[in-house]
């Protein structure tokens, strides 16, 4: 469990699955930047049960506040730039519902995340990337200490089309 002063990063347990399985098929949760397409129900569970969706490769957390309710979850997935480790950094990605969102929880569970990941594996630089026109997100993470990096022009298909996106990075010791 990863506590900060709004919010609690931890691993999803077999209880949270139920509601996760549902928010992620729910367009509302989803909003217009994570909606891509329908998933099959059950993926979640599945990946619970190969490795409880903690790995030095890929990771799932769910957020809560400090009180304990379910807001949202987090999520990391190793990139490459080469072919050895010291050239894979993390991208991380984040969903809060929206009865949570503008209330400094993405700020701090991005910030939070980070933090682990530096902590725990031997990594240079963390990764997240939003769409060009999702101003929020890329107010939060420059809050959490994310610098823009560079516009990747058409990267992501999404909604019938391909979206621009913004690249952030924090480094390690930023």
């Amino acid at each position: 469990m990863i506590r900060g002063e709004k919010i609690i990063l931890r691993a999803i347990m077999r209880d949270d699955l139920s509601q996760l399985e549902i928010w992620h098929q729910d367009p509302e949760f989803l909003g217009q930047f994570n909606n891509f397409g329908l998933r099959g129900q059950g993926g979640m569970t599945c990946s619970f049960e190969e490795d409880g969706m903690l790995s030095d490769r890929s990771g799932h957390l769910v957020v809560t506040t400090l009180e304990g309710t379910l807001v949202g979850d987090v999520d990391y997935h190793k990139v490459g730039y080469g072919p050895n480790e010291g050239s894979k950094p993390y991208m991380i990605g984040i969903g809060l519902h929206p009865d949570h969102q503008g209330k400094g929880y993405g700020t701090e569970a991005q910030r939070l995340l980070a933090a682990y990941l530096f902590a725990t594996y031997p990594i240079m630089r963390v990764e997240a990337m939003t769409d060009i026109t999702n101003l929020a997100e890329q107010k939060s993470l420059e809050k959490a200490g994310f610098t823009r990096e560079c516009v990747l022009r058409k990267a992501q298909w999404r909604a019938g089309a391909h979206h621009d996106q913004v690249l952030y990075s924090k480094l390690r010791g930023e």
